[in-house]
């Protein structure tokens, strides 16, 4: 049985979950919702957030504060004193499950940071590695931050589908990272960021002719041609 199974999710409680453009791009598309409703920035000026893996962005309201693109975060609904992972569904604590039993509402388009969780891919890049998961998410030792139940073990996971995800989910970071230094040329409001993001993944599709292919001319983030 997975350690997820029966599980309150205090991995959903603890974090902020850092997402990709791509991220934004699937779950607008799957679920039929606006950026608004459910992307957020997070400061983020000890990286705590994206821990050198995810970028930071700059926004021209705030020049000076470096922002982490994440998963919005609502008030828990059994624990008030809380907050969760805004897709994350609550069951009510009983007997059986005293902090609850909760499950992912958006599971089939969940962004890549959770599809990989805990694995990494090796320094080769051709093994995933299951990493140790403390105890708890955050410093505060509450049961409702409590994270997995025992450690995870290969037979918890797809080996084809978990090396699959981990390299795709290295390419959009990659490419997000590109993207931000980009945008912190010349940081733009935070009202336009959701447009900027579309325009960019928008164009990362296109169609070459013989003659293109002759020419071979260098396709890449458009904004890089205008600087």
């Amino acid at each position: 049985m997975s350690p997820c199974q029966n599980c309150h999710a205090g991995c959903c409680r603890s974090f902020a979950v850092s997402i990709t453009g791509a991220d934004i791009i699937r779950i607008e598309r799957e679920l039929k919702l606006n950026f608004w409703d459910f992307v957020c920035r997070w400061e983020d000026r000890e990286g705590l957030i994206t821990r050198g893996q995810a970028p930071q962005f700059y926004f021209d309201d705030e020049p000076e504060v470096p922002f982490a693109i994440c998963l919005m975060h609502s008030q828990s609904q059994f624990f008030p004193q809380s907050t969760k992972c805004r897709f994350l569904m609550e069951g009510a604590p009983d007997r059986d499950f005293p902090l609850g039993e909760a499950r992912c509402g958006i599971y089939g388009s969940r962004p890549s940071a959770c599809r990989i969780f805990p694995t990494r891919l090796s320094s080769s890049g051709q093994i995933a590695e299951i990493y140790d998961i403390p105890s708890h998410g955050r410093h505060e030792q509450l049961p409702i931050y409590e994270l997995c139940p025992r450690p995870w073990i290969p037979a918890d996971l797809d080996p084809v589908q978990t090396v699959e995800d981990l390299v795709i989910a290295r390419f959009e970071q990659l490419f997000f990272q590109q993207l931000a230094r980009v945008w912190n040329k010349s940081p733009q409001s935070w009202a336009s960021f959701p447009d900027f993001i579309r325009f960019v993944y928008e164009k990362r599709l296109i169609r070459k002719t013989a003659d293109d292919l002759e020419a071979e001319i260098p396709a890449t983030i458009p904004f890089f041609r205008a600087a």
